[in-house]
């Protein structure tokens, strides 16, 4: 359970959740600093990779086991079909049935990673349009910092079939979780008015840029109490990063990957839901002959491919459990250790953090000195590709535009990410970096051209 000074399970404070069990280290000893470094050391050296939220990690240990199975199923693929798949599945979907405690084994599917997760979802959404269950103008609530390609799926499917769709509008810097709570009503009532019906919520559990641990049982629980049909909590950074419980969040449908900050090769994630009536009609997008089967089972075979990410799961388990704490810990640690990058940063620059410490998880916004002139969205990615190539560092870049009458204020924000690889030194290379573009009076026009 969250303590006080990490992030609160799901956003929330006052929230008691029993223990779950956890597989049991072989070892009586934790990993060592040194054994960590060795497990990563196929990252490049030169640079420092603050950005694990993008694409996270995989340790040596996990490549080989992966390896291993790619190649067991080369050397006999009709055996490794028949006999190794839907066990090795199953015991993937076992164990993270435990580990987000979903009542039901058949509410876990495994899918490539959230993106998947969403299109099932939507695609139900949209059949609801299409066959008349849903009316013209029916209304799906999403926040406004939602992942691009989760606005997209929502273009593709629920607005062609009819749907009316409302962006929640939130806060950045932001201060407190009331300030998402008080938006995110306003949504609801505007898209209630004149009769309409609001179909669907769809919630980030961790916005990805800007960043910041949303309030999602709280707000589920708002839906409950302003009938919308349904709620999909969007967790691309949930497994790994925050505390997921699906008892106690009380959505329809969760879905986090497991390659972000779970330790798991790309690609893959899981989708929960929750057991119902509505859940019976969701299936994956890419049909074979397992149509019909239920949506785990058409997402544990979409035709040949390789299927090594899923069924390495419990070898990653084993991993984290190297660790004191086992996923718990690492999730504090890395939150602690965020926070304290992102404070040094800011002293050092003598800017702010995009939220208080209490609402992030293992990342988290810092301000750039506004004298880096930073005024666009174009200004950001030509920056981080600037301080890649000529710094070494690897690092995000959000542009806050200043709002009518504010000056000199901050407009560009780092999203720093903390894993287990981490060291203070990434932070301070990152640090130097910017102090040397201030000193020598760069400003983000010398990039444009």
């Amino acid at each position: 359970m969250a303590s006080q000074s990490h992030p609160h399970l799901n956003g929330d404070s006052n929230t008691h959740i029993p223990k779950r069990p956890k597989l049991s280290s072989l070892s009586t000893s934790f990993i060592t600093e040194a054994e960590i470094q060795s497990e990563f050391s196929h990252h490049d050296s030169t640079i420092a990779r603050i950005n694990n939220g993008s694409f996270g990690c995989c340790p040596s240990s996990i490549t080989n086991s992966q390896q291993h199975l790619q190649l067991q199923f080369l050397s006999q693929p009709d055996h490794f079909y028949f006999s190794h798949l839907k066990p090795g599945i199953l015991r993937s979907r076992t164990l993270l049935q435990s580990l987000i405690n979903a009542q039901h084994l058949d509410e876990i599917s495994i899918v490539d990673n959230a993106t998947t997760a969403a299109a099932i979802v939507l695609q139900n959404i949209a059949w609801s349009f299409a066959e008349g269950k849903f009316n013209q103008g029916d209304v799906a609530i999403m926040l406004h910092y939602a992942y691009g390609a989760v606005k997209k799926s929502i273009e593709a499917y629920l607005t062609r079939a009819g749907g009316h769709v409302i962006e929640v509008h939130l806060p950045f810097p932001v201060n407190s979780n009331k300030e998402i709570v008080f938006e995110f009503r306003k949504a609801l009532e505007k898209g209630k008015v004149n009769g309409r019906k609001v179909r669907l919520a769809v919630i980030d559990h961790i916005t990805s840029m800007p960043t910041v641990v949303i309030p999602v049982k709280e707000l589920v629980r708002i839906c409950r109490e302003e009938g919308v049909d349904q709620v999909f909590v969007d967790a691309t950074h949930g497994i790994g990063c925050t505390d997921v419980d699906m008892q106690d969040i009380g959505a329809d449908f969760y879905t986090s990957n497991l390659h972000k900050w779970f330790f798991c090769p790309p690609s893959i994630a899981f989708l929960y839901c929750r057991k119902s009536s509505q859940c019976l009609d969701l299936h994956h997008p890419v049909v074979t002959h397992e149509y019909g089967n239920g949506l785990a089972v058409e997402s544990a075979w979409v035709g040949a491919r390789d299927y090594s990410a899923q069924l390495v799961v419990p070898k990653v388990f084993e991993f984290v459990d190297r660790f004191e704490g086992g996923i718990e810990g690492i999730k504090k640690r890395n939150h602690e250790n965020v926070v304290k990058m992102g404070q040094m940063l800011a002293k050092a620059w003598g800017t702010n953090l995009g939220c208080p410490p209490e609402m992030c998880a293992s990342m988290i916004m810092v301000g750039l000195p506004a004298c880096l002139g930073i005024s666009s969205d174009l200004d950001t990615l030509k920056l981080r590709t600037y301080l890649r190539e000529k710094f070494g560092v690897e690092v995000p870049i959000y542009y806050r535009a200043p709002k009518d009458g504010e000056v000199d204020v901050v407009t560009g924000y780092a999203r720093i990410s903390y894993q287990v690889y981490n060291k203070v030194d990434d932070y301070h290379k990152f640090r130097d970096a910017i102090n040397e573009l201030v000193g020598d009076g760069f400003t983000c026009t010398l990039l444009r051209g």
